[in-house]
């Protein structure tokens, strides 16, 4: 470990020169007859946004926007990690990690900082505010470096932990995520509970075990969402999880290719209505692709997903998340578990709260329902 160094983005000249070149080149597929977007990333909204892309889109202008945030590099064991680090604005901030997940960045942060650091500033309460640390998860966008080793969910959380505590001196703090960094704040809540103060979720995932059998519509109805899920949405997990490399080869070599398994995410995970761009604009998708494009961390990201289907899960009943714990649960998240079937690895859970709208970027979606979630959970842990 090292004392952070200041850090700024900047993307060569000649990685934006090979983008354009490799985007007026872009050999499309053709598409089976259907609705729009039922058989993937739409061919004539792709289209567009490639041309968007080319010829609209300013990276430079986003580029500048994102270094407007206070950036750090260190090492942390081996790997130079990405951190954006934002001081709070109150009497008494409380330190919190917020952490994103795949396909996601620190790009679904830009709203939520600022509800967070000063809350004041938006009419809330200067004594709820939170000096905030946002990394790029190890193995993503600033945290890649090619040939650098791979790592875990458990992995993650011993990085932060450190990060937090051995880095930035913070004796202990609180954890906020969701997707990937919904299991590291678990993870975290479970093997680092000395250090965190709760952790703040809005994707939960139990134990892995035998499903009970259903016996309430709560939990039938999870079961049919369950069953859709395994049916027509894991399919991107699986092939993440076991043959990374093999997808790794299309997505790092055409940017279309990347865009177009990214965004569908986006599309089908949102409280969108439909139309991803109800939510996210064309300039805030391709921002969020660009930190995979330029860093060529693509196949590195996919490592969460191989680990989990290879390695010990690390939260059990065993091994339980014993940190005070809150879920958000946003009505259009991938799955909605019954706080019952989940409470034996999260045994601490003091608040689960029905959002009225947003899915699962509610950071990007609802974050100002979000940040009113994590202040009012942590005011009391204070």
């Amino acid at each position: 470990m090292q004392t952070p160094r200041p850090f700024e983005i900047h993307v060569p000249d000649e990685t934006l020169a090979d983008l354009s070149m490799r985007l007026e080149r872009t050999r499309w597929p053709d598409e089976n007859q259907g609705e729009a977007w039922q058989y993937g990333s739409d061919l004539k909204y792709m289209k567009d946004l490639a041309g968007y892309w080319q010829t609209e889109y300013n990276w430079r202008a986003h580029e500048a926007r994102l270094n407007n945030l206070r950036q750090f590099v260190t090492s942390v064991d081996g790997i130079d990690l990405h951190f954006i680090h934002e001081p709070g604005v109150g009497p008494d901030p409380m330190p919190l990690i917020l952490m994103h997940g795949w396909p996601g960045s620190i790009v679904e942060f830009e709203r939520l900082l600022p509800l967070l650091t000063d809350p004041g500033r938006f009419g809330g309460d200067p004594a709820d505010a939170f000096t905030v640390v946002a990394p790029s998860l190890p193995g993503y966008a600033f945290s890649f470096r090619p040939g650098q080793p791979r790592f875990s969910v458990a992995r993650m959380a011993d990085i932060f932990a450190k990060l937090m505590t051995g880095v930035l001196g913070y004796d202990r703090f609180a954890a906020q995520g969701g997707d990937w960094g919904g299991y590291i704040s678990a993870a975290l809540g479970a093997a680092h509970a000395d250090k965190v103060l709760g952790i703040h979720v809005n994707l939960l995932w139990g134990p892995r075990q035998d499903t009970p059998t259903p016996k309430t519509e709560e939990e039938r109805a999870y079961m049919k969402e369950l069953n859709h899920w395994l049916k027509e949405e894991q399919a991107y997990g699986l092939i993440q999880g076991t043959k990374p490399q093999t997808l790794a080869y299309g997505l790092t070599d055409s940017p279309v290719g990347l865009a177009a398994w990214i965004v569908e995410k986006f599309r089908t995970w949102s409280d969108c209505g439909g139309s991803v761009e109800n939510r996210s604009s064309k300039d805030l998708l391709l921002t969020n692709v660009m930190l995979y494009w330029v860093t060529g961390a693509i196949n590195s990201s996919f490592w969460p997903y191989w680990s989990r289907l290879h390695e010990p899960w690390p939260i059990t009943r065993e091994t339980p998340v014993r940190a005070p714990t809150a879920f958000a649960s946003f009505p259009k998240e991938i799955l909605h578990p019954p706080r019952a079937w989940v409470e034996p690895a999260y045994p601490n859970i003091r608040r689960w709260t029905m959002m009225t709208a947003g899915g699962h970027f509610p950071a990007l979606e609802e974050p100002e329902a979000l940040a009113a979630d994590v202040r009012a959970f942590f005011r009391d842990l204070r």
